[in-house]
């Protein structure tokens, strides 16, 4: 008899997006494209926030982890989505296929609490402004990054192992652009209830709690919002909350649905789809969010690379 740990797949075959191959080129293009904007965008506000010194606050702190983050999640998908759109051979490891779920779900899960973390930053600032620099110490914040990273590893190892511990004895098609567990699920050759159980418990911890985090924040952001007896100070405030509120949206509540819904009730070309918008997306659209209308981000543009003149 098989042992549960063992299995007879040694590869993946990844089907990636159901189109016909005229329409192959233009997506290819079109994620090539997407892609170098992300590592563009999200590499250059890291540089920029490690060499202007009056980005050496925490929000840009959070900012510039974020953009790593996002740099590392879609370079662990979205490069060899674009080999298999240009090559015919679109099969991956059995062990790849692990290192690839393993690694995206930490980055994932590492990001879902960073956002928790940057809305305490939000509320310190705004509710306790006087108090900011001395609350938001660089060790609280470094401390703080480091628990999201722990979540991270712990709960995606859980993920995982849950994951690979089943026998893989029949098909070995995947309907997905990556390796993304509830995917790889479909594929095993026994009952998956308790990985539902367990994928919907841990999707309470990683993602249901940094919201319900993020919402009861905000709750008493905005009752601080309402005390300022200064219309332009209310929009400032509001303005620096709707980058974050954006953000966390596009990315947590795809990935909500996604992973805490049951497998049996799970539809491949939605998943795909879900999968896209929080992983590629929203990375794209992180930089342009946080930075299209930020004028400290402008300032250290024009002090770092000398073009143009300094915004007023």
């Amino acid at each position: 008899m098989q042992e549960p740990n063992q299995s007879s797949v040694t590869e993946f075959i990844l089907l990636g997006f159901s189109l016909g191959p005229r329409n192959t080129p233009l997506l290819f293009a079109g994620f090539l494209m997407i892609y170098l904007l992300i590592i563009l965008s999200n590499g250059f506000i890291t540089i920029l926030i490690c060499l202007d010194s009056h980005l050496h606050t925490p929000m840009y702190f959070f900012i510039g982890v974020l953009s790593m983050l996002d740099l590392g999640y879609t370079t662990t998908t979205v490069p060899q989505m674009l080999a298999h759109l240009a090559s015919q051979k679109r099969t991956i490891l059995f062990a790849s296929c692990v290192a690839q779920m393993y690694i995206f779900l930490v980055l994932g899960i590492t990001e879902s609490w960073l956002f928790a973390i940057m809305s305490i930053d939000r509320y310190v600032a705004i509710c306790h402004p006087l108090r900011y620099k001395v609350i938001m110490s660089p060790w609280l914040c470094g401390v703080m990054v480091i628990f999201c990273g722990l979540w991270g590893v712990t709960s995606a190892l859980v993920y995982t192992v849950f994951a690979i511990r089943l026998p893989y004895c029949g098909p070995n098609k995947i309907n997905h652009f990556f390796c993304e567990v509830p995917a790889v699920l479909k594929l095993a050759c026994a009952d998956t209830s308790v990985n539902d159980l367990v994928d919907f418990i841990l999707g309470f911890c990683v993602i249901l709690i940094p919201l319900s985090l993020i919402f009861v924040i905000y709750v008493n952001i905005f009752i601080a919002i309402m005390k300022i007896h200064s219309a332009q100070g209310q929009l400032k405030a509001f303005s620096t909350c709707a980058s974050h509120i954006a953000v966390v949206t596009m990315f947590c509540v795809p990935a909500m649905v996604m992973y805490m819904k049951p497998g049996s009730k799970a539809s491949p070309e939605e998943d795909k789809k879900l999968a896209l918008f929080y992983n590629v997306i929203s990375a794209f659209l992180n930089p342009i969010i946080y930075s299209l209308r930020n004028k400290d981000v402008k300032r250290a543009f024009v002090k770092v690379t000398g073009w143009g003149r300094d915004p007023e």
